[in-house]
Order: C-alpha cells, then sequence, then structure tokens
C-alpha cells in the first residue's frame, strides 16, 4: 500500500482549492469537511436533513474508496448555519453512524461556503484489523 492514498468526490472545490476528499496514511482516514454538492457540481437542495443526508454519503463513499466503512469511524464534526437544525442533522449522523458511535461535535457557524448550504461535515476513520 502507498503510504498516502487519496479519494475524490469530484467536488469543483478540490481542484479550485487544492485538496482531497480524503486521505488515508496508514490505518487513519482523515475525510475533509464536505458540503452538499451533487457530482455534478450544484447543491443539494432541501433542508439540513437532506443535505446532511448528502453529505454524509459523500463521506461513506469516500472511507470505502480508501478501504473503510461507516463502522470504521471515529471522530465527526457538523457546522450548522441554524441551530433549529441540529435535530435534523443529528438525526441524519444517527442513521449512518449510529452503531459506530463516534466521538461528535456540532457547531454553529455564520456561513459556509455557498451560501445555500445548511450543514458541513467532516470525519476521521481508523480502520482496525
Amino acid at each position: 500500500m502507498s503510504a498516502r492514498q487519496h479519494a475524490s468526490s469530484g467536488s469543483p472545490f478540490e481542484d479550485q482549492f487544492g485538496f482531497s476528499r480524503a486521505i488515508r496514511v496508514g490505518n487513519a482516514i482523515k475525510v475533509a469537511g464536505t458540503g452538499p454538492i451533487e457530482d455534478d457540481g450544484s447543491s443539494t437542495p432541501g433542508g439540513a436533513a437532506e443535505q446532511a443526508e448528502r453529505c454524509l454519503t459523500l463521506i461513506v463513499r469516500a472511507i470505502e474508496q480508501l478501504g473503510g466503512s461507516a463502522s470504521d469511524v471515529v471522530r465527526t464534526r457538523m457546522l450548522l448555519t441554524d441551530p433549529a437544525d441540529q435535530d435534523a442533522v443529528g438525526a441524519a449522523h444517527a442513521r449512518f453512524f449510529g452503531e459506530a458511535r463516534p466521538a461528535a461535535t456540532m457547531l454553529g457557524v455564520s456561513w459556509l461556503c455557498r451560501p445555500e448550504w445548511k450543514v458541513e461535515i467532516e470525519a476521521e476513520a481508523i480502520i482496525t484489523d
């Protein structure tokens, strides 16, 4: 295995800002802040629940590209622009990671990369044998 493996989601921000969706070094996978972006580069329509679902789908996809799974997630950070969305985002998080029960942080922020984004999520996973 290469010392560093990268996963891409195809987000236009990856090339524009010079980053990878996720990187694996050894047994650790770090997933960058993941916004609700569709494969065509558009933003996911809908509210915080739909946007969180999309963010989490992209995160799990990136972890799987690097040989991990949702059950390997040990840390998440959820950034919300409206604290009223915490229950909807938390429910989506539980659907994806409820069994893994990672250490998790939810923060309120004043803005994200696109004004229509209500949530951005990042994650860390450790693959164990």
